[in-house]
């Protein structure tokens, strides 16, 4: 969704220090970034939401990309897109490259492999890449090393345990708060928009304007996002309970425990919307079963 990969853009445009830094586990201190690259046809060399950052690494230059990815890619699957972004960034700027794809969905990239292989004899073709998972990440470390760039990210991530889910969101509100920022509102703002992938924005807005006292010019600014969100996200959800409900009745079979996990692991509309229409079609439930399967391969 665009509006996910546009806050996720601008952090990593601002502070492309905090992503170099994740993209090397945080171990690095002898790594300078020197520019963020934006493509000139990012539509024909490069992915528009592609993060291309020029690194000097032990005196050679290298490039830190990253892809934000909020739920699967089905169509090309993301080991295949994410060899074309490698390659397609080697030949047009003849440096090495360190590739990223940072899953911001709960349950997107769990089948990841971080590699791309062709297995043909005297042709084989192996492209590797990290993995990041959102929900993986300890969201405590972030906030304790106060980086700008990953702090609006942190709602997102894995919360300590000895803390519930809201209590968690207060923190990472308080901490962005705390953050010295050009752009307050605008900052929070992209906190809000991250969020809203698993908290519903006007709660997070409502705990910004308790912790803080910019609430209308945060609201100016990510109201249209917010609503576009939560009706996208509506949308979803209607589509997966009638697909529930029709091939419930269609298929005169209990649905909830086999598909419904895999309904829901699904966040691209256009593919739901397909299986909406391959469940008025299909006559078994293994039949829509591998309608599932051909839709995200």
């Amino acid at each position: 969704m665009a509006s996910f990969d546009t806050a996720s853009k601008k952090q990593a445009e601002t502070n492309p220090e905090d992503f170099v830094q994740l993209c090397f586990k945080f171990g690095l201190e002898n790594i300078t970034v020197l520019e963020v690259i934006t493509p000139e046809q990012p539509t024909v060399e490069m992915h528009q939401a592609d993060t291309l950052i020029k690194v000097l690494y032990e005196g050679t230059e290298a490039l830190v990309h990253f892809e934000f990815q909020t739920t699967d890619s089905y169509d090309p699957e993301m080991s295949l897109r994410m060899a074309g972004y490698i390659i397609r960034a080697i030949e047009l700027y003849r440096l090495p490259v360190y590739s990223n794809v940072l899953y911001l969905g709960p349950n997107a990239g769990r089948n990841d492999p971080g590699k791309f292989t062709q297995d043909l004899e005297n042709h084989n073709i192996s492209i590797e890449y990290q993995v990041f998972r959102l929900s993986e990440i300890d969201g405590q470390a972030i906030l304790d090393l106060k980086l700008a760039g990953l702090i609006p990210f942190t709602p997102l991530m894995k919360h300590p345990a000895d803390i519930d889910a809201e209590q968690w969101l207060r923190r990472c509100v308080q901490t962005a708060d705390s953050i010295d920022v050009p752009n307050k509102p605008e900052y929070l703002g992209s906190l809000v928009i991250l969020g809203n992938l698993i908290y519903d924005s006007q709660t997070i807005l409502d705990m910004i304007s308790e912790e803080t006292m910019q609430h209308p010019p945060i609201v100016e600014y990510v109201a249209p996002q917010a609503r576009e969100i939560g009706r996208q996200q509506g949308s979803r959800e209607t589509i997966r309970e009638n697909i529930l409900e029709i091939l419930a009745f269609h298929l005169q079979t209990d649905v909830e425990q086999t598909i419904k996990p895999a309904l829901e692991a699904i966040d691209d509309l256009q593919h739901l919307k397909q299986l909406f229409q391959a469940a008025m079609q299909v006559a078994t439930l293994e039949e829509f079963t591998q309608a599932i399967n051909e839709n995200s391969e």
